[in-house]
């Protein structure tokens, strides 16, 4: 781990924040069967069940879905079925009430743990959704994309609230105000967690708002993030990123009902 001298005195406390995660390349595609991986496109879903929709009766359009099958395994995610993620494309911040991040009414997390492989039980005809192409939608990207997966190892990244208690810590009997930021800003360099993932640790181009939570809660990991991608025609807003964050109670349980999303932009 390449650290300023400064933190250098916090190296194994860096070093022990290491985490597994699965790095998501993107890369455009429109022939993807139903189930596959994907951001974007038309979603795996079975003909038996309500389509989410928003409450006012929109339905909900598919940012990301992940096929488990086709991942390498991360403690305690899924070995099996499909995660998907939705949002209100009619909504002004994609979906997400910043009053209550866990409300799931203009954004939906679904998990199927077992996939039907036959057509005749799915939707294939989503001539229901809105058009892409109507003007009074935002979305951070036009059309679909195949996923393709690297497990990679990261410390804790300098956007997470977690890091700047620990900086916090070791310059409190500086008299030097502005060396909690040049730190922050130095390690920012080295680790900005900026990739679209699974797991792992999240980017900001604001403030973590885990900060603010309650700290007697089990604390919230990063679940999957997108984030803005010149490459992939992928914005959030002003190059902003979506990030969703679940307790790794929950996870090992498999239980999305109180996923937190955020989102936020320069």
């Amino acid at each position: 781990m390449k650290l300023p001298p400064r933190l250098d005195t916090l190296r194994k406390e860096l070093e022990a924040t290491q985490k597994l995660y699965l790095k998501i390349t993107p890369s455009f595609s429109n022939k993807m069967t139903l189930w596959e991986s994907k951001f974007g496109g038309e979603p795996y879903f079975p003909k038996q069940l309500e389509y989410p929709k928003s409450p006012e009766g929109n339905p909900l359009i598919l940012l990301a879905q992940i096929n488990f099958s086709e991942t390498l395994l991360l403690d305690n995610f899924p070995k099996e079925g499909i995660l998907q993620f939705y949002i209100d494309s009619y909504h002004d911040l994609y979906g997400m009430n910043d009053e209550d991040m866990a409300e799931q009414k203009h954004f939906r997390v679904i998990y199927f743990d077992k996939i039907d492989l036959d057509e005749k039980n799915l939707i294939t005809d989503f001539s229901f959704l809105p058009s892409l192409d109507d003007s009074d939608m935002i979305l951070p990207f036009i059309g679909s994309f195949a996923l393709t997966f690297e497990q990679k190892s990261e410390p804790i990244s300098g956007c997470d609230y977690r890091l700047e208690e620990m900086i916090e810590t070791l310059v409190e009997d500086s008299e030097d105000d502005s060396e909690y930021y040049d730190l922050l800003e130095a390690y920012l360099d080295l680790y900005d967690g900026e990739e679209h993932k699974l797991g792992g640790y999240p980017f900001f181009t604001q403030d973590d708002p885990r900060i603010d939570f309650d700290e007697n809660i089990e604390p919230y990991e990063l679940l999957f993030q997108m984030i803005s991608d010149e490459d992939a025609d992928i914005m959030w807003g002003d190059a902003g990123v979506g990030n969703f964050f679940i307790q790794p109670s929950a996870l090992k349980k498999l239980d999305f009902s109180r996923v937190i999303y955020s989102y936020d932009c320069c």
